[in-house]
């Protein structure tokens, strides 16, 4: 009889650039892949060894590589190294902003749920206390989600067929 046993996922040993411990995300866009290392900073993004702007000329693409730290509100507390390469310059803003995500998901646990914090008790003649605001991590981990910088866009060039010119454009149709 097969006993089927769970199989966890190995854990991986830490990163270390220098002496900080650094956070690795992976991120695809296209045929563009991009590493991603995270470390604790002073907000400096570098990419394949250049700094973002001479890489990302365009807006567009420097403000994909950007959004994921703008949003979870660590743009001068973190620095990003990228090592990206295959596609274009859009696919590539595509996979490093998709890298940046989820290297902040590691970098501050998101993957485990966190538990609200404990409530007090109501004490009698007293106002009723107000809601606890929600926990940062948890809040940071849902914005990425629900800004799209998590989901892989599984878009891709579509392959030639054969006895066709591309993809879908066929040769002229003549009657006679």
């Amino acid at each position: 009889m097969n006993t089927a046993t769970p199989t966890t996922k190995k854990e991986r040993p830490p990163v270390f650039l220098g002496k900080k411990r650094a956070y690795l995300g992976t991120g695809r866009r296209k045929t563009a892949i991009a590493r991603v290392f995270l470390t604790e900073g002073t907000g400096q993004i570098r990419i394949n060894e250049r700094p973002l702007e001479v890489y990302f000329t365009e807006l567009k693409d420097h403000n994909a590589v950007v959004g994921p730290l703008l949003v979870t509100d660590v743009r001068n507390r973190v620095d990003v190294m990228v090592h990206v390469e295959g596609g274009g310059f859009s696919g590539q803003a595509g996979a490093v902003s998709q890298g940046v995500a989820r290297a902040l998901k590691q970098m501050f646990g998101l993957t485990t749920p966190i538990a609200p914090p404990p409530q007090p008790e109501a004490v009698e003649g007293a106002e009723p206390a107000a809601p606890a605001p929600e926990d940062a991590i948890v809040t940071m981990g849902k914005r990425l989600r629900d800004s799209g910088y998590l989901t892989r866009d599984g878009r891709m060039k579509e392959r030639k067929k054969y006895g066709r010119k591309g993809a879908r454009k066929s040769f002229q149709f003549s009657k006679r």
